[in-house]
Formats: C-alpha cells, structure tokens, sequence
C-alpha cells in the first residue's frame, strides 16, 4: 500500500516562499505555492522558474502553482513566507478558510510594527486554534533551492507537530532540528537582521574586520537580554537560529541586510533614497530595527547597537553620531544574566 504523501501549501511566492517550495518537493511532499503577483504566476506556469524573486532555478512541474488562497490552503501543512508587516492581514485573509489542526509553519523573521508581536504572537492571535511552528535558521534562500547542504531550526511545543513538518520537507540536503523554544527561536532570527545592517554599515564606513567581530558578538548579547525579557532560553541563541543565522547573515554580501548596511555605510545617497531603492529586495531589519528599538524600551533592556541602526535608518542620527555614542559607552562585563539590564 502506497503512503499518502504530505500535502503543504506555501503562502507567498518570494525567493524563500518558492525555496521552501522546492525543498518540500524534494523531501516527497506534494505541494502548491500560492502567489497574488500576475508576473510570478506567469512566469512560473510558462516557464517553470520565478524570474522575478528567484531567477535561473528551475521548478519541479510537481509543484503547482495558484492565485486561489483557498486552494492553497486546503493542505496538511501551510507554510507563511510572507513580509512581516503583511504576516497578520494574510492570517486574517485565510482565517476563514484554514481547518484549525493544519500546522502553520512561520517562515517569516520580524516583529509586528505597532504591537510589538513576535510573529507567533501575531498568528495566534488571528489563528488561536491552530498549532504553530516556527521556521528559522542560516538559510539563504538560492542555496536551499538548488540543493545545497542546509540546517535549519523547527521549533514548536508539540514534539509530534515538529516531527509532521520536518519530515515533510526535510531531506538529505535540507536538515530541520526540532527545538521547543519558540520565543528565542524567533527573537535570534528577528534580531539577526538588524545586526546584519550594523555589521554593513561598518563595512561600508571602513571600519574593518575588528568592527564587524564586535558588533556579531555584541549582537548576541542583545539577542540574549530581549530573549530573556521574554521569556525564551539563551543557550537557544547558541543554535541554527541564533548564532548560526547571525553569522550568515553578518558575514555575506548576499545577504539583504547586509548589503543594504553597506550602501548606508558608503553614504553615496541619502539612507531614505538608499531604501526607496531597496522596497522591491525586501531587506526585513529595517522595520525589525523600529520594533525592537521600541520593544526594548517598552521592557527597559539596552540594546545599543539595535538602537543606533534604528537612529541610522530613521535619520535621527548620522553614522558618524551613532558610532561615538557607541564607543562611548561605559566599559562593562561581557556576561549575560538574566535580569541584567545596564550592559552595553
């Protein structure tokens, strides 16, 4: 008797959305990815490949392609690849036609402008009665879809939940590892993204490798002190979806983030011309760099570094301005312990 293959939906048809598309397909699992964009439903019907967010990667004819959000969601797994800002109308949008035991799978890193959610908050919120899994961890999405060695992070609270969606789209070259802490899971890979425009910045002002050593590190600290204010474990920063994210994301041209902290850096346009620029490849720190800012201030942690990125990015502050104010700060200890707010 043949096994019934998995049936998962994939929400959004960007460069990760259509990854993690073709990951799944090679894991067996059948899939449909669903896109409202006219030009990516085009071109991936004609042509089997995403011309507009994932060139010169070829599609499996497997995976089916549509702009019907119902049919995308009549499927065992639904995965959410969608902008963070836009996470919470999709949940809305597909509220009424989503059975409430499919698992939601969170393929999106950011916290909501406004609420100061986490993304899991934000789908519970709109989704109470579906299970929630957070996807997250050093993954560039053209390495995932052509077929290059990948890990990655599934954390969600329900062990049997985890194991349906890893093996769903786990495979030989794309490795999910379960973990339980979904606060941290989703803070190390919101936080990352802000670092990333730090670390580019730095690079692009000419501040070397010292710099960019510096602020990877110290970036974990502030991942660290808001993942404890929230409620998640530290030692799960020392994992795919802290450590292993930030180090990807801060160390790579290839890297949104990154690339958009250098062109800051080199000062060449105003930052507002830079990320008009920029709208089309969605870099997520920048709106994550507003939240957290205000997320640390609403809980009262310091999180310098987020802070002078958000000031850079605001135009509250030149780069010039927020790299003194860095430097000086008052030497401190480099431990971090929970309930130990004044560390730089």
């Amino acid at each position: 008797m043949t096994q019934q293959r998995t049936s998962i939906g994939v929400i959004s048809a960007g460069a990760w959305g259509t990854a993690l598309a073709i990951a799944a397909n090679r894991a067996g699992s059948e899939v449909m990815l669903y896109t409202p964009n006219p030009n990516v439903l085009d071109s991936i019907t004609r042509k089997r490949t995403n011309d507009v967010y994932l060139p010169d990667v070829f599609i499996n004819p497997d995976i089916a392609i549509s702009d019907s959000l119902a049919q995308a969601c009549a499927r065992d797994i639904i995965i959410l690849s969608v902008p963070s800002q836009h996470l919470r109308s999709v949940c809305i949008s597909i509220s009424d036609q989503l059975d409430p035991s499919v698992p939601v799978v969170i393929a999106t890193k950011g916290i909501e402008r406004g609420s100061l959610a986490l993304m899991s908050e934000v789908v519970a919120s709109v989704l109470p009665q579906n299970p929630i899994a957070i996807l997250s961890g050093p993954n560039f999405a053209v390495e995932v879809a052509n077929g290059l060695p990948t890990a990655t992070t599934i954390a969600c609270q329900d062990a049997t939940v985890a194991n349906r969606v890893i093996y769903a789209i786990g495979g030989k070259y794309f490795r999910p590892y379960h973990s339980e802490d979904i606060i941290g899971t989703q803070v190390g890979g919101s936080v990352k993204n802000v670092i990333a425009i730090g670390c580019g910045i730095a690079i692009g002002r000419g501040l070397g490798e010292n710099a960019r050593a510096a602020l990877i590190t110290r970036g974990i600290t502030e991942m660290a002190r808001l993942c404890l204010a929230k409620g998640g474990r530290q030692e799960t920063l020392m994992g795919f979806s802290g450590f292993g994210d930030l180090v990807l994301t801060c160390g790579s041209s290839i890297s949104r983030n990154m690339s958009l902290g250098i062109e800051i850096g080199r000062q060449r346009q105003p930052v507002k011309m830079i990320l008009e620029n920029n709208q089309r490849k969605l870099a997520e720190g920048v709106a994550t760099a507003e939240s957290v800012n205000d997320l640390a201030g609403r809980i009262g942690i310091a999180m310098p570094i987020c802070k002078a990125v958000h000031a850079i990015i605001s135009e509250t502050m030149d780069i010039d301005q927020a790299i003194a104010q860095l430097l000086e700060r008052p030497f401190v200890p480099e431990a971090v312990r929970p309930g130990f707010k004044h560390a730089s």
